[in-house]
C-alpha cells in the first residue's frame, strides 16, 4: 500500500506535515505520536497494515517536530525548573496539541475519526476525546497513561537516557536513539537496532530540533491529571499497553482503562516503550474491531 508522500496542511498559525495511507472513502484512522518522535514513528508498514485492513490512516508531525512549524522563536524552556514546579517556561501544553489535531481534522475536511495516540500522543488523543467528542468514533490510547500522579511513572533506569544531552551531529543522534531504546525498549521481542538506525537517520535528516523536543515535554510536564475527564468518554475505546515499560509504567494504561467506562485493556507481555514489528498484527487486529465496534 503506498503512501500519498509528504502533504501539509494550514492550521492556524501553524503548518502541519501529513501523510495518508488506503482509500480516502474507508473509515479514516488518525494516528497521533508522541514525544521527540516524528510520524515516521508509525512505520510504513504499520500503517500499510491498517489501510489493508480496510481503513483510510493519517499520520502527522505533530508541531515542533518533524517536517510540521517549529516555534523556534520560544526558545527552549527550564526543563529542570518544570521538574521542581516552575512551569512558566512552557510554551505550550497538551491542550494546545490537542487543537491541533482537531484543526487537522478540519483542514482535512473529516468530520470525525477514529483516534490512535502513543505515548504523548496517547495522551494527545485522550484530550481531543474529552474537548471534541463529536470528532471521536473510537479510542486507541498506547502506552500512555491519565496524569495522575503516582501512576505510569518513568522507572528510575528510563531518567537518564530521557534526559540525555542532546545529539549534535547525525551519528549521535543516531546513537542515542540505540542507547534510548536499549532501555526503554521491549525485552521480549527483538531487538532491530537496524531498523532503529534507519528510521532514527531518516529522522535526523528529516529535522534536528532539540529545544522543540524541549518544548513537547515540558507541554507534558504542564498537564493536569485527565482522570476525571476521562469518565466522560463515551466512545468505543481500547487501552494498549506493554507489561516491561520503563518510561511509562503498566499501572498508566490500568488506569486509563480504569478511567474510562467500558474500555478494553490489553497488556502485551514483553512489551516496552515501543512498537515491535511481531505486534503489529495483533495491534492493527484489534484496532479495526474496535473500529467495526465503533460502527
Amino acid at each position: 500500500m503506498q503512501s500519498s508522500g509528504i502533504q501539509r496542511a494550514q492550521v492556524g498559525d501553524l503548518e502541519i506535515a501529513y501523510e495518508t495511507f488506503g482509500d480516502a472513502g474507508d473509515p479514516p484512522v488518525l494516528l497521533v505520536m508522541g514525544l521527540a518522535t516524528q510520524m515516521i514513528g508509525w512505520p510504513d508498514d504499520f500503517c500499510a497494515g491498517l489501510a489493508d485492513r480496510g481503513h483510510f490512516v493519517v499520520r502527522f508531525d505533530n508541531r515542533d517536530i518533524g517536517l510540521s512549524t517549529h516555534l523556534h522563536a520560544a526558545g527552549a524552556p527550564d526543563i529542570m525548573a518544570m521538574f521542581g514546579g516552575d512551569v512558566s517556561t512552557a510554551a505550550y501544553g497538551l491542550t494546545d496539541l490537542a487543537d491541533d489535531t482537531i484543526g487537522l481534522l478540519d483542514a482535512l475536511g473529516l468530520d470525525s475519526v477514529h483516534l490512535v495516540g502513543a505515548s504523548m500522543g496517547g495522551m494527545i488523543a485522550q484530550l481531543v476525546a474529552v474537548q471534541a467528542p463529536e470528532r471521536v468514533r473510537s479510542l486507541t490510547s498506547i502506552m500512555s497513561t491519565t496524569g495522575e500522579a503516582g501512576v505510569g511513572a518513568p522507572a528510575e533506569v528510563a531518567l537518564p537516557v530521557l534526559l540525555a544531552p542532546a545529539a549534535t551531529d547525525r551519528e549521535g543522534a543516531i546513537q542515542r536513539v540505540i542507547n534510548t531504546y536499549r532501555v526503554i525498549g521491549s525485552p521480549g521481542f527483538e531487538f532491530d537496532e537496524a531498523a532503529l538506525r534507519d528510521r532514527a537517520g531518516l529522522a535526523f535528516d528529516r529535522a534536528h530540533d532539540p529545544a522543540g523536543v524541549a518544548r513537547q515535554l515540558a507541554a507534558i510536564l504542564t498537564t493536569h491529571d485527565r482522570t476525571p475527564d476521562l469518565a466522560k468518554i463515551s466512545v468505543p475505546t481500547l487501552v494498549i499497553h506493554g507489561s516491561h515499560d520503563t518510561l511509562v509504567d503498566v499501572s498508566g494504561g490500568r488506569a486509563t482503562a480504569a478511567a474510562i467506562p467500558g474500555a478494553e485493556l490489553l497488556v502485551v507481555d514483553g512489551m516496552g516503550h515501543d512498537l515491535p514489528r511481531a505486534v503489529w498484527p495483533e495491534i492493527t487486529d484489534r484496532i479495526s474491531a474496535l473500529v467495526a465496534r465503533a460502527g
